[in-house]
């Protein structure tokens, strides 16, 4: 077995909880980052990750790290790597880079310089080069400069992994899918879930919490709708993927509770198309309804989970005040015992 060191990407303040995530994956040495949660294993667990993470955003095979002083240092680091393991002379790829310094007049040279030298190296071989695509690219190579080292590897993931595949309608302020999982899983919804126990988002917009609880009650992988740039990549395992796919045990619940609520009956209807994109519309219920008017349907404790506006993008900030007053009257009057999680970019309005 040949191990191989990764990096995965994912929002701010997540890394705690995607170092949980990845080691419960079976990684090795999950360490937090600035960036993201770096760890060591197989090709398998690569696939693993992508097809089976919540939280990340990209997981990349990482290839080098080295000091750089210079376009013909940053040359001679990327002909060092051996892309013919990874690109064939038919692939397309890009590359992604990000950083600075004082030899480097802007990422776009760095870009360049990365292009060339792997470019020079099939080149070089006797064999055709591959080209450059900046739309849709078999292989996104990442560069990133910082400090004066730079470092190189190879995005396994293609589309974010955030980008689940049955959110066709957003709203108009979406919630990534796994900002939502982060927010569900600081509020013990796993174990939540296998209790039994209620959830309810009262401005549900898309449904993405509420199909996100639902995947993860019923213990199916976020990424199963979607492909992966590694499926592209020269040194693809097709066999080992295709173990790691069959390897998800359906959780059958017949009696999940999982509501969502929203004054917008457009929002209901997207919410409703959604998951019936992601198989759990059985399992999930959506209505037309005012926070004014939210109650639990039982004397059963649960969770209560949302994502208000908070004036970002939706709302003007006098109104919302009332707005988070009201939803503290309805929690404090009806919900006593019940948990919950909110999400805001504003304490003063949470508060």
């Amino acid at each position: 077995m040949t191990v191989h060191h990764y990096l995965a990407t994912c929002p701010a303040g997540v890394g705690v909880m995607l170092a949980q995530e990845l080691r419960a994956l079976g990684a090795e040495e999950p360490v937090e980052r600035p960036v993201g949660v770096s760890f060591s294993g197989d090709l398998a667990l690569a696939y693993r990750v992508c097809l089976w993470s919540r939280l990340a955003n990209r997981v990349i095979l990482l290839l080098s790290r080295a000091e750089v002083d210079g376009a013909d240092g940053l040359y001679q680091i990327v002909s060092d790597i051996n892309w013919r393991i990874h690109l064939t002379e038919k692939s397309t790829f890009m590359v992604d880079f990000s950083g600075r310094a004082s030899w480097m007049r802007n990422a776009q040279f760095g870009a360049q310089k990365i292009k060339d030298a792997v470019v020079d190296q099939f080149r070089a071989a006797g064999l055709g080069r591959p080209s450059v695509d900046l739309k849709l690219p078999d292989v996104r190579i990442t560069a990133r400069l910082a400090k004066g080292q730079v470092t190189l590897g190879i995005d396994l993931s293609g589309d974010s992994l955030h980008r689940r595949g049955y959110r066709l309608e957003g709203g108009l302020a979406p919630l990534k899918e796994n900002v939502a999982a982060a927010a569900l899983w600081a509020a013990d919804w796993p174990s939540r879930a296998r209790a039994g126990e209620v959830l309810i988002d009262p401005m549900c917009g898309s449904g993405t919490f509420v199909i996100e609880a639902a995947e993860i009650a019923i213990g199916v992988a976020p990424g199963r709708r979607r492909d992966f740039s590694f499926q592209k990549l020269k040194s693809f395992d097709p066999k080992a993927f295709k173990t790691i796919l069959k390897d998800q045990k359906l959780i059958t619940r017949l009696e999940l509770n999982l509501f969502g609520y929203d004054r917008d009956n457009g929002a209901i209807k997207n919410s409703i198309k959604n998951a019936e994109l992601a198989n759990v519309s059985h399992i999930t219920n959506f209505e037309s309804q005012s926070i004014s008017d939210l109650s639990p349907l039982s004397s059963q404790c649960g969770l209560v989970i949302f994502n208000p506006p908070y004036g970002g993008r939706i709302g003007d900030k006098k109104i919302l005040y009332a707005l988070y007053a009201k939803i503290g009257m309805v929690l404090k009057a009806k919900f006593n015992g019940w948990r919950v999680g909110l999400i805001t970019a504003d304490g003063s309005l949470a508060k």
